[in-house]
């Protein structure tokens, strides 16, 4: 066997390792993609029935092999409908041309600081906020639903526009780059009939809008004053200040999977959509 196996390898020319190491590299950035989201879950799902499907052809259990093989007749379609999030975000990476790259977002440090100032603000007062901030993806459809200010952001500035007294209090503020772009802007809400009750409209909005988008969410429950961040459709709850910033930063170097490692004191809660 492993005397067919170099044999078989000897055989192969440089185009067939190209196209091996194409789809190699298209397997693996799709996996990339989805980890982490319910496609994840939905693709370990697929596998599994193929392996049942080949299960069935060795044993010849041919009822189950007939309706196997007729289910994924259509698997292509249920693919598309399943996956749209991913696709669209896989394509939005490749036109930007960073599918094979990092993300990632270029701001200053002292943008970050102004926002967990004002989160924590907000918190200590119990007032609610939700804060989006945009990355790669374009948020212009979001912001011309709000009230458009292109004003320099600052602390002060936040805390004003989700005061209660305000009019735009109600709705998302929308940072491109150091700039408000936009308040009061409304969300697209998530539909995972799975997420806690306990996380109100804010909560569904910015989990929504970053299941669309590559945007980072910041929102201040305005019930506890719990502070939460949301990328990528998952949920980051009881942040602190300190918290809050190790969570920016890390999203701009790197995958957040690994942020409660490096953040002591803050109680990390993942509810996956």
């Amino acid at each position: 066997m492993i005397e067919e196996l170099f044999s078989t390898l000897s055989r192969l020319d440089a185009r067939a390792l190209v196209e091996i190491a194409i789809i190699t590299t298209l397997i693996y950035q799709f996996l990339l993609l989805i980890k982490g989201t319910r496609g994840w879950h939905m693709t370990l799902g697929i596998i599994a029935l193929l392996l049942f499907y080949n299960l069935a052809r060795a044993i010849e259990l041919q009822t189950v092999e007939w309706l196997l093989a007729n289910f994924f007749t259509y698997i292509v379609f249920a693919l598309i409908v399943i996956f749209q999030s991913e696709i669209r975000r896989g394509l939005t990476k490749l036109g930007r041309g960073r599918f094979l790259g990092r993300l990632n977002m270029a701001k200053e440090g002292r943008v970050y600081e102004e926002i967990v100032l004002a989160a924590t603000t907000l918190a200590g007062q119990k007032i609610g906020g939700l804060i989006v901030l945009e990355r790669e993806i374009g948020l212009r459809n979001y912001v011309e639903s709000g009230i458009k200010l292109d004003a320099f952001l600052t602390y002060d500035l936040l805390v004003t526009v989700f005061h209660p007294s305000s009019s735009l209090h109600d709705g998302s503020v929308i940072v491109q780059g150091n700039r408000i772009s936009a308040a009061g802007c409304f969300l697209p809400l998530t539909l995972d009939p799975y997420l806690s009750k306990e996380l109100g409209t804010r909560h569904r909005a910015a989990i929504g809008i970053t299941e669309e988008t590559d945007a980072i969410a910041v929102v201040v429950s305005e019930e506890t004053g719990v502070i939460s961040a949301v990328y990528e459709g998952e949920i980051f709850r009881n942040l602190d200040g300190s918290g809050l910033l190790a969570f920016l930063h890390k999203v701009d170097q790197g995958p957040e999977k690994e942020l409660q490692e490096e953040t002591d004191g803050v109680e990390e809660q993942r509810e996956a959509v």
